[in-house]
């Protein structure tokens, strides 16, 4: 926990999609104060994603799961690192970027819950 899932319209190689992962994982644990042994992120590239009815060239929906809850600010700081970081390194224009947060109470890892 936390978990990231990013959905993305745009291609990438195995290169990239680790070095999105790293970035988003590094975003992440700032935000929140979460270690990063404990990030796990899913990078799904190639997607066809569509925003007013118009498919997106470039266009990214980021889904953050977390144990517990998250102080809206945190939340705020944390979509403004992602929507930067996909400006910025992989051209996608943050007016085509959801970022949703979804706080869970029940947690399970390794066996047992946290």
């Amino acid at each position: 926990m936390p978990y990231i899932e990013a959905k993305m319209s745009i291609k990438l190689d195995a290169s990239q999609k680790d070095d999105l992962q790293k970035k988003l994982t590094g975003a992440v644990s700032a935000a929140f104060g979460k270690p990063k042994a404990y990030i796990m992120a899913n990078i799904e590239d190639d997607k066809a994603l569509y925003m007013a009815e118009r498919k997106l060239e470039k266009g990214a929906y980021i889904a953050i799961r977390l144990l517990g809850s998250a102080s809206k600010s945190a939340c705020q700081g944390l979509t403004g690192a992602i929507c930067n970081i996909l400006q910025s390194d992989y051209g996608i224009p943050s007016a085509n970027v959801y970022v949703t947060y979804h706080p869970a109470d029940l947690w399970g890892w390794n066996g047992s819950m946290f």
